[in-house]
């Protein structure tokens, strides 16, 4: 219940919930490809114009990242022009049409069910286009939430937005197994799969999304792009909401502070917070967590694990089940604790997959490392980095900044999940395919440890400050430089 003096925490609930359906859009529109594309490539080795490869497969299971690239680019002119209400908007509507353009990329210019060259062209066009909505949720819904909430409690709402992104990944590959199992009894199931299956798993995005879309009309649009943009008595309307008439007086006054145009260089605070939100997304990727949850079953299948996807199943339960830790703790033990603590724990776990490749151990031990490592991941970087970059930026650049930082992570993204499985698969004279599996996650676990050092050394703690806060603090290590 809305009081003049507390604010309402149900208000707050309600829109920071509606942003985190964007954050499930972006778990559901990535994953999806996940247990489509085995009908998908069946569909097009059907056609007659040109031989669907493994690498036109490769660059159609992966074609939503040039997109996810695209719109982190592009989210920062969108927050900056249109609002960050807005974008959210028609990142909304980019999902929607990705959906159904996914499921009838046929529509208006080729045959319905004939599999050709260019309807190929057309469903990669659909699904970059669904990616760019990717590229500006994870952008923007962090930076919705972070702007919206309370010092206090931002590190945790932002934190529900990573939790948003693995549920919905885990939603999808439920639905995914309806869709196959409705077909179950039926002999042609493998026709079905590959003819009709795939296609429904595209479009039943169009739930969510349409859902969003809607809800995200009814939302206000952040008190701080409201100030940026002329329109405090908005802003302070929105802000007493949130906080109580009291609070709310005060944290306009913190913002007008801190707002002397509405836009400024990238670099006017100096260089250091650019390189330190850019190397978070860095290391978030680098660190090689995309290759183990892209991987999984290849992976646990390696470690001579008869039922790898029982033990994909398990790994995704641990994963959502450890960004609750995240979510309930970051306002406690603070953002460099975590991360720090994360990096270690996973160097210990990749390091023990590393170990399991020279040194003969149970089939158990490289299993149990491998979620370690992963779990370290779901209550450190994962959610973390997110909080992060939507809190570290001052009000004037957070728009730009954020945008150059999240597409940063998706180029690392691609590069990391490129390189995985040539390197994984590396031979070294009798070592053979074990130098390969080594090496990967030797290398991850050291690049665990950078990461663990350039977060003591370099990231400052943003645990119960201000987003106006960090704009003095940035403001005062560029006077002293």
């Amino acid at each position: 219940m809305a009081t003049q003096d507390k604010g309402s925490k149900a208000y707050l609930f309600s829109i920071v919930l509606v942003a985190v359906i964007g954050g499930l859009l972006f778990g559901y529109d990535t994953a999806v490809i996940s247990g489509a594309e085995r009908g998908l490539q069946a569909f097009f080795k059907g056609a007659a114009d040109f031989n669907y490869t493994d690498g036109w497969h490769g660059f159609t299971t992966s074609s939503a990242l040039i997109g996810c690239i695209i719109g982190a680019f592009l989210s920062g002119w969108m927050a900056s022009r249109l609002g960050r209400k807005k974008s959210l908007f028609i990142a909304g509507i980019l999902f929607f049409l990705s959906a159904l353009g996914s499921y009838a990329p046929e529509f208006l210019f080729f045959e319905k069910g004939v599999p050709t060259k260019g309807l190929l062209v057309a469903f990669n066009l659909y699904r970059i286009l669904g990616g760019i909505g990717v590229g500006l949720a994870s952008a923007l819904c962090p930076m919705y939430i972070a702007e919206v909430s309370p010092a206090n409690k931002r590190g945790k709402l932002v934190s529900w937005n990573q939790f948003a992104i693995i549920f919905g990944q885990l939603v999808v590959y439920f639905v995914n197994f309806l869709i196959v199992r409705s077909h179950a009894n039926d002999p042609a199931v493998v026709e079905w799969t590959n003819s009709i299956g795939w296609r429904l798993m595209f479009v039943s995005e169009c739930v969510p999304a349409g859902l969003f879309a809607l809800l995200i009309l009814l939302v206000p649009e952040t008190p701080r792009y409201l100030v940026l943009n002329g329109e405090p008595a908005k802003a302070l309307h929105v802000l007493t909401r949130i906080n109580g008439a009291d609070k709310a007086q005060e944290i306009l006054l913190e913002i007008k502070n801190t707002v002397v145009e509405k836009t400024e260089k990238l670099f006017s605070y100096g260089w250091m917070v650019i390189f330190i939100g850019c190397m978070l997304s860095v290391f978030q990727q680098i660190i090689g967590i995309n290759a183990v949850l892209y991987f999984a079953p290849r992976i646990f299948e390696s470690m001579g694990v008869s039922n790898n996807m029982l033990f994909t199943v398990i790994m995704g339960v641990i994963n959502i089940s450890f960004t609750l830790v995240a979510v309930f703790t970051v306002e406690k033990l603070g953002r460099k604790p975590l991360l720090i603590t994360g990096s270690l724990g996973m160097a210990l776990g990749a390091l023990g997959v590393a170990l399991s490749n020279v040194v003969t151990l149970p089939a158990i031990i490289p299993v149990l490392s491998i979620m370690v490592y992963s779990a370290c991941f779901m209550f450190s970087w994962g959610p973390i980095c997110w909080v992060y970059i939507s809190e570290l930026f001052p009000n004037t650049i957070r728009s730009q900044a954020t945008a150059l930082a999240v597409a940063f992570q998706w180029i690392f993204n691609f590069i990391v999940s490129s390189t995985f499985v040539p390197m994984y698969n590396m031979k070294l004279g009798a070592m053979g395919d074990s130098f390969g599996h080594f090496f990967a996650y030797a290398l991850y676990g050291l690049i665990c440890l950078i990461a663990a050092f350039f977060v003591w050394k370099l990231v400052p703690e943003t645990k119960g400050k201000t987003l106006e806060a960090m704009t003095a603090l940035w403001r005062a290590r560029k006077n002293e430089a």
